[in-house]
C-alpha cells in the first residue's frame, strides 16, 4: 500500500488545501496517510520551514506548496 506524508503546521491555509486534496484522493484510491506537524520538531522546521506544505509519496518528495490531484492519483493509483 502506498504511503503519503504531509508536512504541515497549524494555521497554514495552503496545508489545509493540500490535506483536502490528499484526503479526497485517499477516499477514491485508498492509501496510508500521515500528517506531521513540523513545529513539533526543530529539525523538520529547519528543513521544511517556508516550503510547507511538503508531501512525500512512498518516501520521495512529490509536492511542495501545492498538490496536483491528478499527479497524486497517478503516483498512488
Amino acid at each position: 500500500m502506498h504511503r503519503v506524508v504531509l508536512y504541515s503546521r497549524p494555521g497554514c491555509h495552503l496545508c489545509d488545501v493540500a490535506r483536502e486534496t490528499i484526503l479526497a484522493q485517499r477516499e477514491r484510491l485508498g492509501f496510508e496517510f500521515e500528517e506531521v506537524d513540523i513545529e513539533a520538531d526543530q529539525e523538520l522546521e529547519l528543513e521544511y520551514g517556508i516550503r510547507i506544505p511538503v508531501v512525500e509519496v512512498d518516501g520521495e518528495e512529490a509536492f511542495e506548496v501545492t498538490v496536483d490531484a491528478a499527479r497524486l492519483a497517478r503516483l498512488v493509483g
